[in-house]
């Protein structure tokens, strides 16, 4: 019963995820196929703003979700949907801000992303569109997640995925038929977000199981567990971007600009396998954070050795298809050539996909802490492996191995945070013990005294 439950909430949310992923890819193809390489390059510097906006709604929805999942778990279904009525409230204000400052101070974003004279204009088309829609990929992103919380899993699936091929079909139309190169693809990405916005609008407005639109008392106290909690899960997906713009500035400065492209390639297949493991953290999150706040710990456990099996097995398979198959997957964004590009990126992408083997074990050991209200722990396991781990990494392996070093650098930072993340998990059980073996001392006080 359990792992059926287990199944019933995280196949949706991998699918997604992967959906999330594959649209982006969508762009790149398209945008490869209908424009060049060098347009390419642009979406891929780009990235990173892409990135930072679907994490302000992800940082909001976890956290959210998952104070949500607690109240629900306490019978408090009225103080559930308030606090869900007021973060979309309070999200769709923090959205328009975002796009006021972004088109503000386009030009200086896109030459701190990297844009360079001969890309700067394909840079700020791509940012510019994406900025105008800001607000569909925050309440989209946001809403997918809290219609899990809702227990309609399958709901969170049929809205990605309308959303997927509502990008794939006009990322055709706008680039490959009317020929609006890079303007054309992000713009297809901000309808699509719209699309999948007003699917999950609908729902709640008609459909929904428990959470509704009600009034709410302005509570912006609320946002010092929210956010915390949320950190873990929402530097994740920032430490994406984060290290799309870090790999985009190493690789300039170490191979050139063309190394941009390859690093292109690799860092749309590891979107894909990120969201993979993000699906199944984020997936079992709402039931372990359910029986968490039923005192269930037994269940919560057994919830996480489920998210762990199936993660090895995932993680198993991508890298054997990565390994052996390379080119299939370099193919899907260049052809073979006589500049030795092709060779390059299924070179470096072996290389890079060896960090898939932890990878998996640390995005379902954050988003477990996060699940059982440890926010500390998820975060440093997410800082580690997103951002200070890799950037240490990145700069020691150049230094020693050279530019294969930008390639193997990420196996190294994954991991050590592997190791630090299963001595949180020793650190965790240790105190569980302790605090077991307390509370049974103080019964037995309790009866002798009786």
């Amino acid at each position: 019963m359990l792992l059926k439950k287990f199944f019933k909430f995280v196949l949706p949310s991998i699918v997604s995820m992967w959906i999330f992923a594959l649209y982006t890819m969508v762009d790149g193809m398209f945008v490869a196929w209908g424009v060049g390489e060098d347009a390419l390059a642009s979406v891929n510097l780009s990235m990173p703003y892409v990135i930072m906006i679907f994490t302000v709604g992800l940082l909001m929805a976890t956290g959210t979700s998952t104070l949500i999942s607690i109240a629900l778990g306490q019978g408090e279904k009225e103080r559930a949907s308030s606090l869900f009525t007021m973060n979309l409230v309070v999200l769709t204000v923090v959205s328009f801000a975002v796009t006021a400052v972004s088109l503000v101070f386009l030009e200086p974003l896109a030459l701190f992303l990297g844009a360079s004279p001969a890309n700067l204009g394909y840079v700020k088309e791509y940012v510019g569109t994406i900025a105008a829609f800001a607000v569909f990929f925050i309440l989209s992103y946001n809403m997918e997640a809290l219609v899990k919380t809702d227990g309609t899993p399958m709901v969170s699936a049929i809205g990605v995925t309308a959303c997927g091929l509502t990008n794939v079909v006009l990322d055709y139309v706008f680039v490959m038929r009317f020929h609006w190169g890079v303007f054309g693809a992000a713009f297809a990405t901000g309808l699509a977000q719209a699309a999948s916005t007003a699917i999950f609008f609908i729902y709640f407005l008609k459909f929904r199981k428990t959470l509704r639109f009600q009034r709410f008392r302005l509570n912006l106290s609320v946002y010092k567990r929210i956010i915390p909690l949320g950190m873990a899960n929402g530097f994740t997906e920032l430490s994406g971007g984060l290290v799309v713009f870090m790999f985009n500035q190493v690789i300039l400065a170490v191979i050139g600009e063309h190394g941009i492209v390859s690093y292109t390639v690799i860092s749309y297949i590891n979107t894909l396998v990120l969201n993979t493991m993000a699906g199944i953290a984020q997936g079992v999150q709402p039931i372990i954070s359910y029986h968490y706040g039923a005192e269930e710990p037994k269940i919560c456990r057994k919830l996480l050795r489920y998210a762990m099996v199936m993660n090895i097995v995932v993680t198993a398979v991508y890298c054997l298809m990565l390994e052996a198959f390379p080119g299939i997957f370099v193919g899907l964004f260049m052809e073979p050539g006589t500049d030795g590009t092709f060779a390059y990126t299924e070179m470096a992408l072996r290389l890079y996909s060896l960090s898939f083997l932890f990878l998996g074990f640390n995005v379902v050991s954050a988003g477990y802490f996060t699940a059982v209200e440890k926010p500390v722990f998820s975060f440093l396991i997410s800082a580690g492996r997103g951002l200070v781990l890799l950037a240490l990494s990145l700069g020691a392996m150049v230094i020693l191995v050279g530019e294969k070093g930008i390639w193997i650098s990420p196996l190294f930072s994954e991991a050590v945070c592997a190791v630090m993340a299963a001595g949180f998990f020793i650190a965790a059980r240790r105190k569980t013990r302790k605090a077991d073996a307390g509370a049974a001392a103080q019964r037995r006080r309790i009866d002798a005294v009786s």
